[in-house]
């Protein structure tokens, strides 16, 4: 009999050695699961980079968005240097300056290195002040040159530095995709759960309005109401407008999903128990029957913000989100709009990388915990 037990509760091995189902809590057993799926950990990695830097995108970038350089107009990346043209290591690295001539034939401005004028890169060096969050007035940057300029990524054809504007975009583009899908949760859980829990008439007429919600193209609409907006509204509330318009057509799928698993949970015993004590509706949706399901709904949540971002970027790249002087990524690929630009200035294409990037990110992440939030999984490691 105790052979027949042993072989009943199987042993999961664990960094701290093997221990059996009945020893792990559900917690620790899908961290487990998690952390088996290598692209899923490398791509969490990813977005907490990214928003840390989001978040002090300020002291990341080396200027203000606006500041210009009229001595590298469409510069290309520069390039990082430890050794010299000599031959010679440095301990601190440093860029070459650019001189710059016109191409004869097509009249494009063309750069190459100066090797003989070098900029040692410092860190954690003054530069350009600039209000941390608005909150305080600072001048300390991560890396900086005490003469001359760099330019990571290049610059757009104001001669604006691009490793600035794409981090600031960055802020943007991924607070919209997590302010959306907040949105997009409250309305999802709340009006799919009254469904769910009430049934009935109720239950019948929020189905009806889904349905129809369901049913309309979701980029025309976006753009419909997108141009919509007022002309005269600031920066802020345009930014508000779009995050709303993006979660408007995200809370119907989601809150079909949630009335599905009210419906299954709404006659089981914990519920009735509660009910039966004079739980109000409210504290029975939220207290008791969404914990059940809660994993299910953060990584529904992960798998919706690269929607957000990709309509973001799409509305702004159109020209119909958000505008200059906001810098988001949608807003830096308007730059890109004829093969020209691809062809000749390739590097204002680093928004869509990022973008691409983040999108990807976030699908792995999403993939991950959707694996690891199901009960049912027996998957091996993911590569």
């Amino acid at each position: 009999m105790s052979e027949v037990a042993n072989q009943a509760t199987p042993a999961v091995v664990t960094d701290l050695g093997t221990e059996t189902l009945q020893e792990i809590s559900p917690r620790q057993l899908a961290w487990i699961r998690f952390k088996r799926h290598r692209l899923a950990m490398i791509s969490a990695g990813f977005l907490i980079a990214m928003y840390l830097i989001t978040v002090f995108c300020e002291f990341v970038s080396p200027y203000n968005t606006d500041t210009r350089n009229v001595k590298a107009i469409n510069a290309p990346p520069m390039s990082i240097h430890f050794f010299d043209a000599e031959g010679n290591f440095h301990l601190r690295p440093f860029v070459y300056s650019y001189d710059m001539e016109i191409n004869a034939d097509s009249w494009m401005r063309e750069y190459k290195e100066n090797t003989e004028e070098m900029y040692p890169i410092y860190f954690f060096e003054a530069g350009e002040s600039y209000h941390m969050w608005n909150l305080f007035e600072a001048e300390t940057h991560l890396f900086a040159t005490r003469e001359g300029y760099i330019h990571v990524f290049g610059t757009d054809q104001l001669g604006r530095d691009m490793f600035t504007r794409v981090f600031y975009g960055a802020r943007i583009s991924m607070s919209i995709g997590v302010v959306g899908v907040m949105l997009t949760l409250f309305f999802g859980v709340l009006i799919g759960g009254i469904a769910g829990y009430m049934g009935g008439i109720v239950d019948r007429g929020i189905q009806r309005i889904i349905e129809v919600l369901l049913s309309l193209p979701t980029l025309p609409f976006w753009m419909a109401l997108s141009a919509a907006l007022p002309v005269e509204w600031s920066s802020l509330m345009v930014y508000f407008g779009i995050t709303i318009i993006l979660s408007l057509f995200g809370w119907p799928g989601l809150a079909r999903q949630v009335r599905g698993k009210f419906l299954a949970l709404r006659e089981e015993d914990f519920v009735m128990a509660a009910r039966l004590l004079g739980a109000g509706r409210l504290r029975v949706i939220f207290r008791h029957m969404m914990p059940s399901f809660t994993s299910h709904i953060i990584t529904t949540a992960t798998l919706a913000v690269p929607g957000m971002i990709l309509g973001e970027t799409a509305l702004s790249f159109l020209g119909i989100g958000l505008r200059p002087p906001v810098v988001s990524w949608g807003v830096l690929m308007q730059q890109a709009q004829n093969y020209q630009v691809i062809v000749m200035t390739p590097w204002l294409m680093i928004p869509g990388l990022f973008v691409v990037l983040t999108v990807i990110a976030f699908n792995l992440l999403g993939d991950g915990l959707r694996d690891a939030a199901d009960p049912y999984n027996t998957g091996g490691n993911r590569d």
